[in-house]
């Protein structure tokens, strides 16, 4: 049997993105290198099922506008989803939104974020056990990276390992048991799509934020890295 790569996209790009091509899904196939056909989109908050656990051969869970303190039955249904793939140990990356529900349905805590709203292109500082993880070896000892949220992973699930932090987040990125990975940044973000955000946030931020944001955005080949290294472990 043929197992598919399947990519739950359980929000909506902004609007201001409208002349901007695609959506989550499609970013992150794009930064995978992979054309749209080689992956099932599921969106789960217009009632789309999930795929049998044993049909899925890697999983992927992007950003969303929603709050996974919310906890709407959709999104018990796809943490109780993700806690069958990490039990078969098909290989899972959840994004932002994606990254908080999949530490939520492994045992972590999300809230607000104390330090409030991270948005834009900031930079992230590996822990020492990033540098054999099979997505983050070859990494620098400090990133930039694409973010964009008000939520965060408060207390990561037990057994958990950290790999990433922020000047904002001390969870940017974890993995937990040999296939399952939660990054807090956006890997599918660039500097234009980063950009909208920042606005969408505007006058939640100061002034300062916004500047010292404005002046520090720029790509992420990071992002596109860790993409096509998924992509290649799950193929």
């Amino acid at each position: 049997m043929t197992r598919q790569l399947v990519i739950v996209q359980p929000g909506r790009k902004l609007p201001d993105l409208a002349a901007v091509p695609g959506d989550f899904s499609d970013w992150v196939l794009d930064g995978m290198g992979l054309d749209v056909s080689a992956a099932r989109v599921i969106f789960p908050q217009q009632g789309e099922p999930l795929p049998a656990p044993g049909t899925v051969g890697a999983a992927v869970v992007t950003g969303s506008g929603a709050m996974v303190t919310e906890q709407l039955p959709w999104m018990c249904d796809v943490a109780h989803w993700l806690r069958a793939l990490v039990r078969r140990k098909v290989p899972v990356l959840g994004i932002c939104f994606g990254h908080q529900l999949l530490a939520h349905a492994l045992g972590g805590e999300v809230a607000d974020n104390p330090a409030g709203v991270e948005v834009g292109t900031v930079t992230t500082r590996l822990t020492a056990a990033a540098a054999d993880d099979r997505l983050f070896a070859g990494w620098p000892a400090q990133a930039k990276v694409q973010a964009s949220h008000q939520q965060s992973v408060i207390r990561l699930p037990p057994e958990a390992v950290a790999l990433a932090h922020s000047e904002q987040d001390p969870h940017h990125a974890f993995r937990f048991g040999s296939a399952a990975w939660g990054v807090q940044f956006h890997p599918e973000f660039d500097a234009r799509i980063v950009a909208a955000y920042e606005h969408y946030y505007g006058q939640r931020l100061s002034p300062q934020y916004q500047t010292r944001q404005a002046a520090a955005r720029a790509e992420s080949p990071c992002g596109s890295a860790i993409l096509k290294a998924f992509s290649e472990m799950s193929a």
